[in-house]
């Protein structure tokens, strides 16, 4: 069944039965997305790079003195792009699963046919999401630090760790950071692959994402330590181990709805 034949049929409507998953069923999931990467590191190594090469540019716009203080939500914000980015991996794994060819160029495939109008939806859902972030960050600045005018760097850094306004604006930005990472993960662990993997529109995808989260709350936080932490590994060389981390976690998210979601 291929993306555009699918698009004849019909939209399911149901959320479908959620099953229970284990810390182990985590690990699982990642080393089969491990698996899957290392089949087919050389094709798609392009696809993490790119991501790669917007995190710096984000990191150079930023450096630019008036949103120097959001040179950190510019970067964590990226992450939220994630899910949508990686659809094109979960159309790579869905085809390999079914014993099809899963080349990367099949990695678009989802732009076209059935999945396109979802997808398009959720990840405007993740675009208001992102920007949310950054006027809230914004905000938590201009409460704090923002008072005294655009820093250059070397200010900006001691102000903020050798002063009261610094230390609340690291805490409130690390509560709010932590509330909209909460967010996505509710909203897209289940939604993205759901919407390549089967006819159905973004509204059943969300809701089969809540009560994913809400019948495994512990797997879910589970997969979200892991993926803030493969994440925080992949930007340390200038970003460069998203290439690897960013397909990683695709092909794994991938195995952990087939697991997660009768089909």
């Amino acid at each position: 069944m291929t993306t555009q034949s699918a698009a004849a049929m019909p939209i399911a409507s149901e959320v479908p039965e959620i099953r229970q998953l284990s810390s182990a069923d985590l690990d699982w999931a990642l080393r089969r997305g491990w698996k899957d990467f290392t089949e087919r590191r050389g094709d798609l190594l392009f696809i993490g790079l790119l991501y790669s090469l917007v995190c710096l540019l984000a990191v150079y716009v930023a450096l630019n003195q008036p949103l120097l203080p959001l040179l950190f939500p510019l970067v964590a914000g990226l992450s939220i792009a994630g899910p949508a980015v990686a659809s094109g991996f979960y159309e790579i794994a869905r085809r390999a699963e079914e014993g099809r060819e899963a080349n990367w160029w099949h990695f678009i495939d989802p732009l076209n046919g059935r999945s396109r109008t979802p997808l398009a939806a959720l990840t405007s859902g993740l675009a208001l999401l992102f920007l949310g972030w950054l006027l809230v960050a914004y905000v938590i600045y201009a409460s704090t630090l923002g008072t005294d005018g655009a820093p250059n760097v070397s200010d900006f850094l001691a102000r903020l760790f050798s002063t009261r306004e610094g230390w609340t604006m690291i805490i409130l930005g690390n509560l709010a950071g932590l509330g909209f990472a909460v967010a996505t993960l509710v909203f897209t662990w289940v939604s993205f692959p759901m919407v390549v993997d089967t006819s159905v529109d973004a509204g059943v995808a969300v809701r089969t994402s809540v009560k994913a989260f809400r019948a495994n709350p512990h797997a879910a936080i589970g997969w979200g330590l892991r993926v803030a932490a493969l994440l925080a590994l992949g930007t340390l060389p200038l970003g460069i181990g998203l290439a690897i981390v960013l397909p990683w976690l695709g092909y794994s998210t991938w195995h952990l709805y087939t697991a997660m979601v009768v089909r």
